[in-house]
């Protein structure tokens, strides 16, 4: 599967833009049964060295234009995200990210991105956000149910990740696909490779994956962080 093509730009003006600022990616195994009924038929599963991977992926959106002709929207520029993810590809090729769900801090995001997209957002408060440069913890709560307990260090930075490694396969992903009117779609992003560094996991509790019909008592892989990265986003396009 050829895993840096999507890594390229496309060509042509970007919808919009936003920043994806200091994340958080915890990742468990699920087997690939439980994971193949909860996505969609047309996308197959990605696996890394036999393995299916869930995702967690805390972080802050900033600087949110979601049409780059447009001003930013008051209320919907920053805020606060988790979304829950897998990891997919189509025919095998164009690997990319499939959701189970999107928690938000921002009412008009979550209205815009499920109306829009196809995504499955869900209005969320986030209690707890601290940030001292070297230790992080996150509290989310989803409004009707869930949520995310978090606290991490920062270590040490890493070297930029390779295809065929762990840190690629989790981070390196630049399209995400969802089925809208009836249709799978897909839409592309652009950004610079994720700057990495370990973290040092203290306090992970959630019922997330539990709520999306996902076991979470599989085998955890290494946690990462990353600082962030500046993001172009590119329409929808059908995909069949």
């Amino acid at each position: 599967m050829d895993r840096l093509g999507p890594t390229r730009r496309p060509a042509g003006p970007a919808q919009g833009s936003q920043r994806w600022d200091r994340l958080l990616f915890s990742h468990w195994e699920v087997p690939a049964s439980v994971l193949r009924p909860l996505v969609d038929a047309r996308l197959g599963l990605d696996d890394f060295q036999g393995r299916c991977l869930v995702g967690l992926v805390a972080f802050e959106m900033q600087r949110v234009r979601p049409f780059r002709w447009l001003p930013s929207v008051p209320g919907a520029t920053r805020f606060a995200e988790v979304n829950l993810r897998t990891y997919v590809h189509l025919d095998g090729a164009e690997p990319g990210v499939y959701f189970f769900s999107l928690d938000a801090a921002s009412a008009l995001t979550v209205w815009a991105a499920r109306r829009g997209w196809g995504l499955p957002y869900r209005r969320a408060d986030f209690p707890l956000h601290q940030d001292d440069g070297a230790k992080v913890a996150w509290s989310a709560r989803r409004r009707g149910g869930g949520g995310l307990e978090a606290a991490f260090d920062i270590g040490e930075a890493l070297p930029a990740s390779l295809p065929g490694s762990l840190a690629f396969f989790l981070t390196e992903r630049y399209q995400f696909y969802a089925r809208r009117r009836g249709q799978l779609r897909r839409a592309r992003v652009a950004h610079p490779p994720y700057p990495l560094h370990r973290a040092r996991v203290t306090r992970l509790e959630t019922d997330l994956l539990e709520r999306a019909g996902l076991p979470q008592d599989g085998p955890r892989t290494e946690d990462f962080f990353s600082p962030g990265v500046e993001v172009e986003v590119f329409p929808l396009s059908s995909v069949g």
